[in-house]
């Protein structure tokens, strides 16, 4: 079973200074009385354990509209909350607590025993005494056999990310409301979790962990289906600059194979953010758990922002479908029987 892996203790000057001002950073909070909470992200789980995912972060109160709803923000408020490094978390499943520690971006990613039923299931989680925050897990049946993997970017939302002017923008400056659903997308979606019930859907994108409470209302917003999210922490790691989206990617997939080994997964991308190559790839190394594969084309437009497309000839023998939009992937998925 995977669990949190440990710092390394080596780590380049770039980390380390980023360290010493988020350090600086919660001081400051902390010296005018601002505690730390725990942000939740939607987590997942079998009939044994529980992935528990969220962050421990000092935030401002984001103020609501008359109706009670979250007003809307520009993108760069996502990013303002202070990490908090390497907390005490207590998360309590059932009647049972566990103490697990946060990462030095105050990232929590860690698996705890568990006895829940499949569906959604409620678990706290609890940071130096603060009241306890409720976070949502789906719980994966012993006997699935089918899974849905989605990206975000380009492939359910309209964001041309992987341009970094363009990444910019859509993630500091738009309005949230502002973003856009790729067309057909929610349907296709929708009807595969409507066709396969209790089959674990899954977000796997390159997008930073800041921006999932507002992936979330998105979703939500546009009819997308209810489902678990695996986003990563931008910045820098021990070695590097800045984290690779694309051994996110890899590394996560080969994880859902690994704690699910009865799950054939429906693998759905777009082809301007390494995903073709991506799913080949794991195609070839985890046969027995794809079902297929669908990948959305980019418009010529899209493509230019995207900086082109990845094309990829050698595909595993798996079904493999393109369309423009998600009512084209769809109808292929028919013809392919993946969908009735």
């Amino acid at each position: 079973m995977f669990s949190q892996s440990s710092e390394h203790p080596k780590i380049n000057w770039f980390a380390r200074l980023e360290r010493r001002y988020h350090a600086w950073r919660e001081r400051r909070a902390r010296k005018r009385g601002k505690a730390p909470t725990i942000v939740p992200f939607p987590g997942y789980g079998s009939e044994e354990w529980v992935r528990v995912l969220g962050r421990v972060l000092i935030v401002h109160p984001r103020r609501k509209t008359p109706e009670g709803e979250p007003e809307s923000v520009r993108g760069w408020r996502s990013f303002m909350g202070i990490p908090v490094s390497f907390s005490l978390v207590t998360v309590t499943v059932g009647d049972e607590s566990h103490e697990i520690a946060a990462d030095s971006g105050g990232v929590i990613d860690f698996v705890v025993p568990a006895t829940l039923p499949p569906g959604w299931q409620k678990i706290t989680m609890s940071v130096e005494g603060e009241p306890p925050v409720e976070a949502h897990v789906l719980i994966v049946a012993n006997d699935a056999r089918f899974g849905i993997v989605s990206d975000v970017d380009d492939t359910v939302m309209v964001t041309a990310l992987p341009r970094p002017l363009v990444a910019a923008w859509n993630s500091f400056v738009i309005d949230e409301h502002a973003r856009l659903p790729v067309p057909g997308m929610a349907v296709l979606l929708e009807r595969l979790v409507r066709e396969n019930p209790g089959s674990p859907m899954i977000y796997l994108s390159t997008g930073a962990w800041n921006i999932a409470p507002t992936l979330s209302r998105f979703l939500r917003r546009h009819l997308f289906p209810r489902g678990a999210m695996l986003l990563t922490d931008w910045g820098p790691t021990h070695d590097r600059f800045f984290r690779s989206g694309r051994e996110h990617k890899e590394r996560n997939l080969r994880r859902l194979a690994e704690e699910f080994p009865n799950i054939r997964w429906l693998l759905i991308g777009d082809d301007g953010q390494h995903d073709d190559s991506i799913y080949t790839e794991f195609a070839k190394e985890y046969p027995q758990n794809v079902a297929a594969v669908a990948i959305r084309r980019l418009s010529p437009a899209e493509a230019v922002l995207a900086g082109g497309r990845t094309l990829v000839n050698d595909h595993s023998d798996s079904p493999w479908v393109t369309a423009p939009d998600g009512a084209g992937l769809l109808d292929s998925l028919r013809d392919k029987g993946i969908v009735r």
